[in-house]
């Protein structure tokens, strides 16, 4: 008889499914996630979501295998080993409005089992700071604003120090500065975790992923480096003065010219007033995801 297999990835998953009545939400994914940042990318209702809520337990799938860094999340006991030790910022978080911001971390500190008092207290002074609302920890939860609120929950998911980050739209709310904090914060805890960071916001993915997960229906259509899925794009984009035909994915430039995205062979060598351009991370996931059904 052979020697069961060893999973080391962090995350581990063989042909999951997760069942809306009829619907397949996941539909046959394949992941295996280590160390680093992984970007997941995805239309709205592809699947995003429900593999964030699956990895974090708070989900069951429907069939399939899955293990959370070594874990069972079907197991009771291994399921409440799996949460000590992952931070998970859900889509849209809530939140008691009547705490203040550090009686709220406080709470989440318990449950989660981060030491004695001093200890737990030192801990949530350091996650407030790292999110830079030390000056507002005393402030009771429904009169943060909203982006202080989206770096609160941030704050919850990065207490700890966890191995698993799981991170769900996390930049929404803000701003410029903030979402490079946010990006700092992550890149160091990506030295020694696994983050795996869903979002519409693809500059955040160029600027912090070094894999690329996208979904659709549920589906795996892509996984790899951001630079392979640009390499796929080249060729297929360009810019040109006038308006182009049908077919195609095109937007307006602010200088008046047009950006043009097909995945149609034998298009006319760029001359005249079609020039072709080197393709970002977001034409590649518009050509992925969006061409091939004649979106425009």
């Amino acid at each position: 008889m052979s020697a069961p297999t060893t999973i080391t990835a962090p995350i581990h998953a063989r042909g999951l499914v997760r069942r809306y009545g009829s619907r397949n939400a996941l539909d046959g994914v394949d992941l295996d996630l280590g160390a680093g940042v992984t970007g997941l990318l995805g239309r709205n209702g592809a699947g995003k979501t429900t593999l964030l809520r699956s990895l974090a337990t708070d989900l069951d799938v429907s069939a399939g295998r899955l293990r959370v860094l070594g874990r069972d999340p079907g197991d009771a006991a291994e399921r409440t080993e799996i949460r000590r030790r992952l931070g998970y910022l859900p889509q849209n978080p809530e939140f008691y409005p009547h705490f203040t911001a550090f009686g709220l971390l406080d709470y989440m500190a318990v449950l989660k089992e981060l030491g004695g008092r001093r200890a737990r207290h030192d801990e949530i002074r350091r996650s407030l700071d790292r999110v830079g609302l030390t000056e507002r920890r005393h402030t009771r939860v429904r009169r943060l604003s909203g982006g202080m609120r989206q770096r609160l929950a941030l704050a919850a998911a990065l207490m700890g120090d966890p191995e698993l980050l799981l991170l769900d739209e996390p930049t929404v709310g803000l701003d410029p500065e903030q979402r490079i904090l946010f990006r700092n914060l992550v890149s160091e805890l990506a030295v020694r975790s696994t983050v795996v960071l869903s979002t519409h916001q693809i500059e955040d993915v160029s600027a912090l992923c070094q894999r690329v997960v996208c979904l659709d229906r549920g589906r795996v259509v892509f996984d790899g480096t951001p630079a392979t899925l640009i390499g796929r794009a080249r060729g297929h984009v360009w810019e040109q003065t006038g308006r182009p035909g049908d077919g195609v994915t095109t937007w307006r430039l602010a200088d008046g010219r047009y950006r043009v995205l097909t995945t149609r062979r034998g298009e006319p060598a760029p001359s005249g007033d079609r020039t072709a351009v080197e393709p970002t991370l977001e034409d590649a996931y518009l050509l992925l995801t969006g061409v091939q059904r004649g979106a425009r």
